[in-house]
């Protein structure tokens, strides 16, 4: 691409990033365009060299603060974890392994209400395969659903059946990654919800169904409340179904009467993420122009999106250390690095100022709804929270593992639920 053309009128991966105004741009848009003005075009995720000589001298030459004062997490994302990631990232980690990935996959791009939206649609081998829309979350990135594209659209090959087979379209959320950078306001989650809509019907989908989790669960239960005529069903495994008595009692900390010991577990991962768990969330919300040290320090962004959950940070934590765990090293790399080759650090964080609904509370889905219960989710949706904010509850698994971002994490347990969930719709 011409240095000349304005960077907003290009997608984000043609302009970004632009840490260093005399570096060519990290990504370009490849593939055979046979037809300039069709409406959805190839993709290829094409970054130079520059690009990732120039991250790694930034690891290198960090700034590190001293260590915290405390032995435990309590003053935010610890030295020694951050130390041990840098590490990596600057020696070890190999992007072109990732970017493989992603090229080994069918992508695209296509302008949705003026704006040009990224996404993966793989199609499965199986005949009569439900169309399926998965959307990631924040901090994220469509990283976090590669592990389920195997599992969905081809079940025989992980112990499933072809009867239970999805066509999966996965996008990157505008902001955020491949898509381009929204250049004014608006973009909030039910215009977001409306562009899928839009997408799947844009790909010849006249029936499917939608998934999704953090950002993602808010995008489809809007989708869900939108009802548009397409939609079947969702499936969401972080559901806004708080009842009114638990937002009452969380300002006191104190449990309502005669709650069951699921209902319990929640209030607790409740009052816990809202006394302790929101400073990320916060900022975003309400200054995420501030935040340029992340857009400028790799190591910066990469403690702002450690930062996100208790449990999460845990677990990345211990991966660092060499523990087998859901996620590995380079999941955790590939999914910041996405963010920092295509400059969208700033412009993600603006959907929590775009954002004005309340995660978690009943939106009003009226639609089948299936739900999966991770144990260390946010909050674990207890069943009879479940039955009371949804009348067409499709399907609910309740699972004593997993943590915040499912389909990265427990790939295998998301997939067969998700099988289950919408088998009786086919």
């Amino acid at each position: 691409m011409s240095g000349s053309v304005p960077e907003n009128t290009l997608p984000a991966t043609s302009a970004a990033p632009v840490h260093d105004s005399a570096a060519p741009p990290a990504f370009a848009i490849g593939g055979d365009v046979r037809d300039p003005g069709a409406s959805i075009r190839p993709f290829r995720v094409e970054t130079n060299d520059e690009a990732l000589a120039d991250l790694r001298r930034r690891i290198l030459a960090t700034n590190f603060p001293d260590r915290e004062t405390v032995e435990d997490a309590t003053q935010g994302v610890q030295l020694g974890v951050i130390g041990k990631l840098a590490a990596y990232w600057a020696t070890d980690y190999d992007w072109r392994r990732c970017e493989a990935r992603l090229n080994a996959l069918p992508q695209y791009l296509t302008e949705i209400d003026g704006l040009d939206i990224h996404f993966i649609h793989v199609r499965s081998p199986h005949p009569d395969a439900l169309p399926l829309i998965v959307t990631h979350g924040w901090p994220g990135s469509i990283v976090e659903q590669l592990k389920i594209i195997g599992p969905l659209t081809d079940p025989p090959a992980h112990g499933g059946s072809a009867a239970d087979a999805f066509d999966i379209v996965i996008p990157s959320m505008p902001g955020y990654g491949y898509s381009a950078r929204p250049t004014g306001t608006g973009w909030d989650p039910p215009r977001i919800a409306r562009a899928w809509t839009t997408l799947m019907r844009r790909l010849g989908y006249d029936r499917f169904v939608a998934q999704g989790g953090d950002w993602g669960a808010l995008v489809t239960e809007t989708m869900g409340v939108q009802r548009p005529p397409e939609l079947v069903a969702i499936h969401t495994n972080m559901p806004s179904a708080v009842p009114p008595e638990i937002w009452q009692a969380l300002p006191s900390h104190t449990p309502p009467p005669g709650l069951s010991a699921d209902e319990l577990f929640a209030f607790e991962r409740l009052d816990f993420f809202f006394t302790h768990g929101l400073a990320y969330a916060q900022e975003m919300g309400s200054r995420p122009q501030t935040l340029y040290g992340i857009a400028d320090s790799p190591i910066g962004l990469a403690a702002w999106f450690l930062d996100h959950d208790l449990k999460s940070y845990e677990l990345i934590a211990r991966v660092f250390d060499g523990e087998n765990e859901g996620l590995t090293r380079d999941d955790v790399l590939d999914n910041i690095t996405v963010t920092w080759l295509t400059n969208t650090a700033i412009s993600a964080a603006r959907l929590y100022w775009e954002n004005k609904t309340v995660f978690f509370q009943p939106l009003g889905v009226e639609i089948p709804v299936a739900i999966s219960a991770f144990r260390d989710e946010l909050y674990q949706c207890p069943r009879s929270w479940a039955e009371r904010t949804y009348s067409r509850l499709l399907h609910y698994s309740r699972h004593d593992v997993g943590c915040h971002f499912a389909a990265w994490e427990q790939p295998a347990l998301l997939s067969a639920d998700l099988w289950a969930a919408f088998r009786p719709l086919r």
